[in-house]
C-alpha cells in the first residue's frame, strides 16, 4: 500500500533522474523509502537518519548493493544536534511515517526547523505520515511555514495519511 504512495512522492521531486543529488532520509528505518530514492534518482547519495542502531544495520544490509551511495547516522530527533551529526545541505529531504512519532508539537516544530537548515535554498522536503495523529495537516503546514519552509502545500490526503511538499527558502 505504501510504496505506491512512495513512489508518488518521489516524482513531486522534480529533479533529473540522472542527477548526483545529495539527499536526506529522515527516520530511514531498513531503507524501504530510500530503495525507492535510489529508483527514482540512481546517482543518488543519500544519508539514512534513524534513533535505532539495529535499523541502520538492517538498512545496511538490504541496501547492500547501493552501499557506495550510502551514509548512515545514528541520531535522536529529539536531539537538538542531531542536524549536525546529518551533514547537508541537501538537494532533497524524504521522510515517510516517522515525524509523527515525536508526537509533542514543539518536538515537531523543532525537527522542522532542523529540516528547513539542512535543505538547499529551492530544495525540497516531502512528507509522507500519519498527520492527524499529531495536530493534523494544517497544524503541520503551519509549522513547517513557521520553520521558514517556502511553497508547502498538500499534494495528496486520504484523511489518514498525506505527502505534504515544501521547500527550502530561497536566498535573497
Amino acid at each position: 500500500e505504501r510504496r505506491p504512495r512512495i513512489r508518488q512522492m518521489m516524482a513531486m521531486a522534480k529533479q533529473p533522474r540522472e542527477a548526483a543529488i545529495e539527499v536526506l532520509d529522515i527516520g530511514a528505518g531498513y531503507g524501504f523509502v530510500t530503495e525507492e530514492v535510489l529508483h527514482a534518482f540512481p546517482h543518488a547519495r543519500v544519508t539514512l537518519q534513524d534513533y535505532s542502531d539495529l535499523m541502520l544495520t538492517r538498512a545496511r544490509e538490504h541496501l547492500a548493493k547501493s552501499r557506495a551511495q550510502l551514509s548512515f547516522v545514528l541520531a535522536d530527533l529529539t536531539d537538538p544536534t542531531w542536524t549536525e551529526r546529518a551533514g547537508g545541505p541537501f538537494d532533497l529531504i524524504v521522510s515517510a511515517i516517522t515525524i509523527h512519532n515525536l508526537r509533542k508539537l514543539d518536538m515537531i516544530a523543532a525537527c522542522y526547523r532542523g529540516i528547513a537548515q539542512l535543505l538547499k535554498p529551492g530544495a525540497p522536503f516531502l512528507d509522507y505520515d500519519l498527520f492527524p495523529i499529531a495536530g493534523g495537516i494544517e497544524t503541520h503546514i503551519g509549522m513547517m511555514q513557521e520553520a521558514r519552509m517556502s511553497r508547502v502545500s498538500r499534494t495528496w490526503d486520504d484523511g489518514h495519511a498525506a505527502i505534504i511538499i515544501a521547500h527550502g527558502r530561497r536566498q535573497m
